[in-house]
């Protein structure tokens, strides 16, 4: 009987150490933004159907920017290991790849009508899984990729007044997105300046640009564009098309076990539906108040936009096909999906599109 109490106390002490070891496996993740934002919060849900699927052996610590390193290094310092993991949105990185940009923003929904959800059957059954994982070897950095958080389309932006066509909006310094997205407006005439989302509200007030585009009703008012700005314009074609990402170190993740690899994929699978469902939801909570207590007045967008953007676009795509290979290979899959895809989801949702807007004009 005493050796016995022993020998149980012995492989309790045993599993109270494997325990203890498989709970020190921490995937740190160092975001872009503030704890604050939208993105976090559902990169903290990740993070708990993470842990819920492993029963804890793996968690996730979100850091919020700057925690480690500057927002434009985290790529960097996940590829050196100073991080185990990164979170930002895939065309942040098209300075060291230009097919980046297809997979976080494809301007003008890659020049050939894919918004968000026709973007996600091409990524889960077009074979734009097995291309987005080809990108981090053809950026040359030790990472491992996981498309989480589709967001779009964006709005075109904030307005001092109403624009009735290209030529009052090329008259504003406007804030547009890096990259080939803003290319296509310097393309058109549109002095397009990049900045970050805290220095937008700062420069609005002291002059230095005019109007400016960031995301969606949500994350504008949160950094408060309504203060200085009052005509908002909805309807845009730079981001149809948004996805932010989660990148972790290579040799970290070869170390997880199989469940631990497979909790990840599960958790980004789901997460790629709850961000959209909830994105949806708290964008038009946030437009409503916006426009009920806030004096903000939704606008229509200048038909010459559509086709002077768009033809930017596209002319900006085919440049990039002709001088990259991989981006050509990328482009050309998106292409080849939306030539089946897209006529059948545009068809078919144009009819509930205009039912909608009769629903939304209605409520004015």
């Amino acid at each position: 009987m005493f050796k016995l109490k022993y020998i149980a106390a012995g492989v309790t002490a045993l599993a109270l150490t494997a325990s203890a070891a498989m709970a020190e496996k921490v995937l740190r993740i160092q975001s872009v933004l503030p704890s604050t934002a939208d993105e976090v919060f559902m990169l903290n849900e990740f993070g708990k159907d993470v842990a819920d699927l492993t029963g804890g052996s793996l968690t996730i610590e979100v850091l919020p920017a700057g925690a480690v390193v500057g927002p434009r290094d985290i790529m960097d310092a996940v590829d050196a290991g100073l991080v185990e993991g990164g979170f930002a949105w895939t065309h942040y990185w098209g300075g060291k790849h230009v097919a980046a940009n297809l997979f976080g923003a494809p301007v003008a929904g890659a020049g050939v009508g894919m918004d968000n959800i026709a973007f996600l059957s091409w990524f889960q059954y077009g074979g734009g899984k097995e291309l987005y994982d080809r990108l981090w070897g053809e950026m040359g950095v030790n990472v491992k990729g996981f498309m989480l958080q589709p967001v779009g389309p964006e709005a075109l932006g904030w307005f001092p007044k109403p624009i009735e066509s290209m030529d009052d909006f090329r008259q504003m310094r406007f804030r547009a997105p890096p990259g080939m997205v803003g290319a296509a407006y310097a393309e058109i005439g549109v002095p397009a300046v990049a900045m970050g989302g805290g220095d937008i509200l700062p420069a609005l007030e002291k002059g230095t640009i005019d109007a400016a585009e960031w995301c969606c009703p949500k994350p504008d008012s949160v950094f408060g564009f309504q203060k200085v700005l009052k005509h908002y314009y909805l309807q845009g074609l730079h981001q149809v098309v948004v996805n932010a990402d989660m990148y972790v170190n290579l040799d970290f993740y070869n170390g997880l076990t199989d469940l631990e690899k497979k909790a990840l994929e599960v958790a980004a699978n789901a997460s790629l539906s709850k961000s959209m469902s909830y994105r949806i939801y708290e964008n038009g909570k946030a437009l409503k108040d916006l426009t009920d207590n806030h004096g903000v007045i939704l606008e229509d967008t200048p038909a010459d936009y559509f086709t002077e953007y768009m033809a930017a676009a596209k002319k900006s795509l085919q440049a990039a096909a002709d001088e990259n290979a991989f981006f050509a290979e990328v482009w050309q899959s998106q292409k080849d999906f939306a030539d089946i895809a897209v006529p059948f989801w545009a068809g078919a949702q144009a009819s509930n599109a205009s039912l909608g807007k009769a629903h939304a004009d209605s409520l004015k």
